[in-house]
């Protein structure tokens, strides 16, 4: 079988640091066809580090070429276009989270990739570890908590630099600065640590217990003179009468070697349940002959973005492969986002633009 032809759509620090060694992991199967950033200079290195047959300036002449497989790893204010273009053209794609900014994009995406029957897979790389997975199962088979009354959400994670122009961040490829529009831009990046990171936590959450947003109000603030705000707290209420709470810190380098905080703590009608990611604790308490406490080993709730770009390959190959992280989870995380960031800019309870 012909290899999948490959064409990489913002090759910025991340992608360069993740998405492409993981593709190399596929060079087997994979044709590292045409590679696309702004920068000349950075595209040369990049195209000549990585193999690209060919590299671009322009987006649009990565559509123009015709992959199979598309990576959109640009700021989140091109996402629609970018991965629109791209299902629309025939390639199965994987987005860059944020998803999208405006939750009306994020709808019409899911609506495309099913139009156009091509996979659409978010970067969510959590979905993909073994322990959330897990996770996901015992919330979600044999009654789980039962109905969810209450849930609770927390990250913080090492962005301070980051957000506020100051520095990158620990996992950036070091000679690819992480771009201000993509991540400290609010009318590219979205917004600040909510945009960056909060996706992460909504995309776990919403995906093991099922949820949408309703209703929230966010706070957020903006120290270090940072253009947009590197910390949120935000209260939720969800269509199911659930409400929450979801805090998110950006946190100060080599504290917990640098690991990222992720917790889910839920309430039901049968029980508890608690996700720890930093503290690799996975727990389902339904009564004294109920408890679950799943053994896990130290490294069990690291991230790593692996996963999303196996179920791409696997897309393309025609393989079956497991989606964790679809384009109506994406679409899911943006609508409580986008209702967060009004809130706090109008200091009032907002609703949730549901489809």
């Amino acid at each position: 079988m012909a290899k999948l032809r490959l064409g990489v759509i913002g090759a910025g620090s991340w992608t360069v640091s993740s998405h492409l060694p993981n593709l190399l992991r596929h060079a087997d199967e994979v044709e590292f066809t045409i590679v696309n950033r702004r920068n000349p200079e950075l595209l040369r290195k990049i195209q000549d580090n990585f193999g690209f047959k060919d590299g671009t300036t322009d987006w649009r002449e990565v559509i123009a070429a015709k992959p199979d497989i598309v990576v959109v790893g640009s700021p989140p204010g091109y996402h629609h276009v970018q991965s629109k273009a791209a299902l629309e053209a025939g390639a199965h794609v994987m987005c860059e989270k944020p998803f999208t900014i405006d939750p009306a994009d994020a709808w019409d995406l899911e609506a495309t990739a099913r139009r156009t029957g091509k996979a659409l897979i978010l970067s969510y790389g959590w979905n993909y570890r073994p322990m959330v997975i897990q996770a996901h199962r015992l919330m979600q088979e044999d009654g789980g908590v039962g109905e969810i009354e209450h849930v609770a959400l927390h990250m913080d994670s090492v962005t301070r630099e980051l957000l506020s122009e100051t520095g990158g961040y620990p996992q950036s490829a070091p000679e690819y600065i992480p771009q201000p529009d993509t991540w400290s831009r609010p009318e590219t990046s979205g917004g600040g640590y909510g945009q960056a990171q909060l996706t992460h936590l909504l995309g776990v959450s919403l995906w093991i217990t099922g949820l949408r947003g309703k209703e929230v109000f966010a706070l957020m603030s903006a120290p270090l003179d940072a253009k947009v705000e590197l910390h949120d707290a935000v209260a939720m209420r969800y269509t199911n009468g659930a409400i929450g709470t979801m805090s998110g810190a950006s946190s100060h380098l080599g504290g917990a070697n640098n690991r990222h905080a992720v917790e889910v703590r839920v309430v039901g009608s049968r029980g508890m349940f608690h996700l720890d990611l930093r503290e690799n604790l996975l727990w389902r308490y339904r009564g004294p002959d109920d408890d679950v406490r799943v053994p896990l080993e130290a490294d069990a709730g690291l991230y790593d973005c692996q996963g999303p770009i196996d179920a791409l390959v696997e897309a393309g190959m025609g393989r079956p492969y497991a989606n964790n992280s679809p384009a109506e989870l994406g679409a899911r995380t943006v609508e409580i986002l986008e209702a967060a960031y009004r809130s706090a800019g109008s200091g009032v309870l907002e609703q949730v633009k549901l489809a």
